[in-house]
């Protein structure tokens, strides 16, 4: 019988000693790792045959986390964030205090504050953010429910979450946005 705290604990263990995980989140089924792990985030751009100079988002659990991990405190940000209901990514300059290699070439970050509950309490006791990327080899469709995923991506990573295996319904990848230097929204995935 699956037990939700039983799962979050075998998913921090994982993070905890650099590995991988196979999780849902408030969009699609992501692969996951400690956001501050350089050899973690390398293991996932093997993993989905990625190029490295491709960035990934990470969730946080909430938005006080924010100032940990980048230096715009933009509060038009704060309040557009505040404002949204559908999980939405935001594009985040001057990243800090995360692995290198999951940066843009720019120095920029995707950050998305997660409303989902697993991810908010592992994320919680990880006490640091986790990579987010779809769960699917680079090129090939997104998986729009667990049972879509690739043998390849399962088989992959050191744990797949137990926690809503077993849901058919069809999630979509978040909204994608940032604010140009003039403070002007600029959507780049609706």
């Amino acid at each position: 019988m699956f037990v939700y705290e039983e799962d979050i604990q075998l998913c921090l263990t994982t993070l905890q000693n650099g590995g991988l995980i196979l999780y849902p989140t408030d969009t699609v089924w992501g692969i996951g790792c400690d956001a501050t792990n350089e050899e973690a985030v390398a293991k996932i751009f093997t993993l989905k045959k990625r190029v490295d100079t491709k960035a990934m988002i990470i969730l946080l659990g909430d938005e006080s986390m924010l100032t940990n991990y980048v230096t715009d405190n933009n509060v038009q940000i704060f309040d557009y964030i505040k404002g949204i209901h559908k999980p939405t990514t935001v594009i985040y300059q001057n990243a800090k205090n995360l692995a290198s290699n999951l940066l843009a070439a720019d120095g920029s970050v995707a950050i998305r504050i997660t409303k989902d509950t697993f991810c908010k309490d592992l994320i919680k006791l990880l006490g640091k953010p986790i990579v987010s990327t779809s769960a699917n080899i680079s090129g090939y469709p997104t998986p729009l429910c667990f049972a879509d995923i690739s043998l390849d991506i399962k088989e992959g990573v050191e744990y797949v979450a137990k926690y809503r295996q077993e849901e058919t319904n069809m999630q979509m990848p978040s909204s994608i946005v940032k604010w140009d230097e003039a403070g002007n929204l600029i959507i780049i995935r609706s």
